[in-house]
């Protein structure tokens, strides 16, 4: 994985825990409803792998959430002529919710 991609991946690992939290399931659960194997969703929460697309929507409807709640605090920077694009990784405001761009 490219350094630049680590902070999304750890993001996104982050939302789906807490999202996994939310409705109760175990790792194996959910790895069964989104025919995954158990060790992928340990290796996605723990920011160690980025989904394809097809797994991050079967994730989502697994959860009963929208995919956006899993990409939640991931921005793309547009690159600037000559350099690559990157990750921003938003921060949550305090305890009051919110984002602010890091």
């Amino acid at each position: 994985m490219k350094q630049r991609d680590e902070g999304a991946a750890k993001q996104l690992g982050r939302n789906l825990f807490l999202a996994r939290r939310r409705v109760d399931l175990s790792q194996e659960k959910l790895a069964k409803l989104c025919g995954l194997h158990r060790t992928e969703i340990g290796l996605l929460e723990l920011g160690r792998r980025i989904p394809r697309i097809d797994t991050l929507i079967k994730l989502a409807s697994s959860l009963e959430i929208d995919v956006e709640e899993l990409l939640e605090g991931i921005a793309w920077v547009v690159p600037a002529p000559e350099q690559p694009g990157q990750f921003e990784i938003e921060k949550p405001f305090g305890r009051g919710g919110g984002y602010a761009c890091q």
